[in-house]
């Protein structure tokens, strides 16, 4: 079976990107919800929220697994400090 290839539109301000430093990842049972902060402005500032099905955040995991493995095989083992989670909530 010949493998479609999809062919994806993007907003020029969205190929841009944006930084995040944190991650809060929350769930419902159906629903994962991860948002992105930037955590160096004098405030945090949610930068990104992505929400998605059970299903598609296990195939998210199972790629960043893969991806960081290819990563660290290139460049070395990244080292994380564990570090206790501070308390965050949103204001506004």
């Amino acid at each position: 079976m010949e493998e479609k290839q999809i062919q994806i539109k993007a907003r020029d301000e969205d190929l841009k990107g944006v930084f995040a430093n944190l991650a809060i990842i929350s769930h419902t049972k159906d629903e994962f919800c991860l948002d992105f902060i930037n955590s160096f402005a004098p405030v945090p500032i949610l930068t990104a929220r992505v929400i998605v099905t059970p299903t598609h955040a296990k195939r998210i995991f199972l790629a960043l697994k893969e991806n960081i493995e290819k990563y660290e095989e290139k460049f070395g083992k990244i080292e994380i400090e564990i570090q206790k989670e501070p308390k965050i909530g949103f204001v506004g």
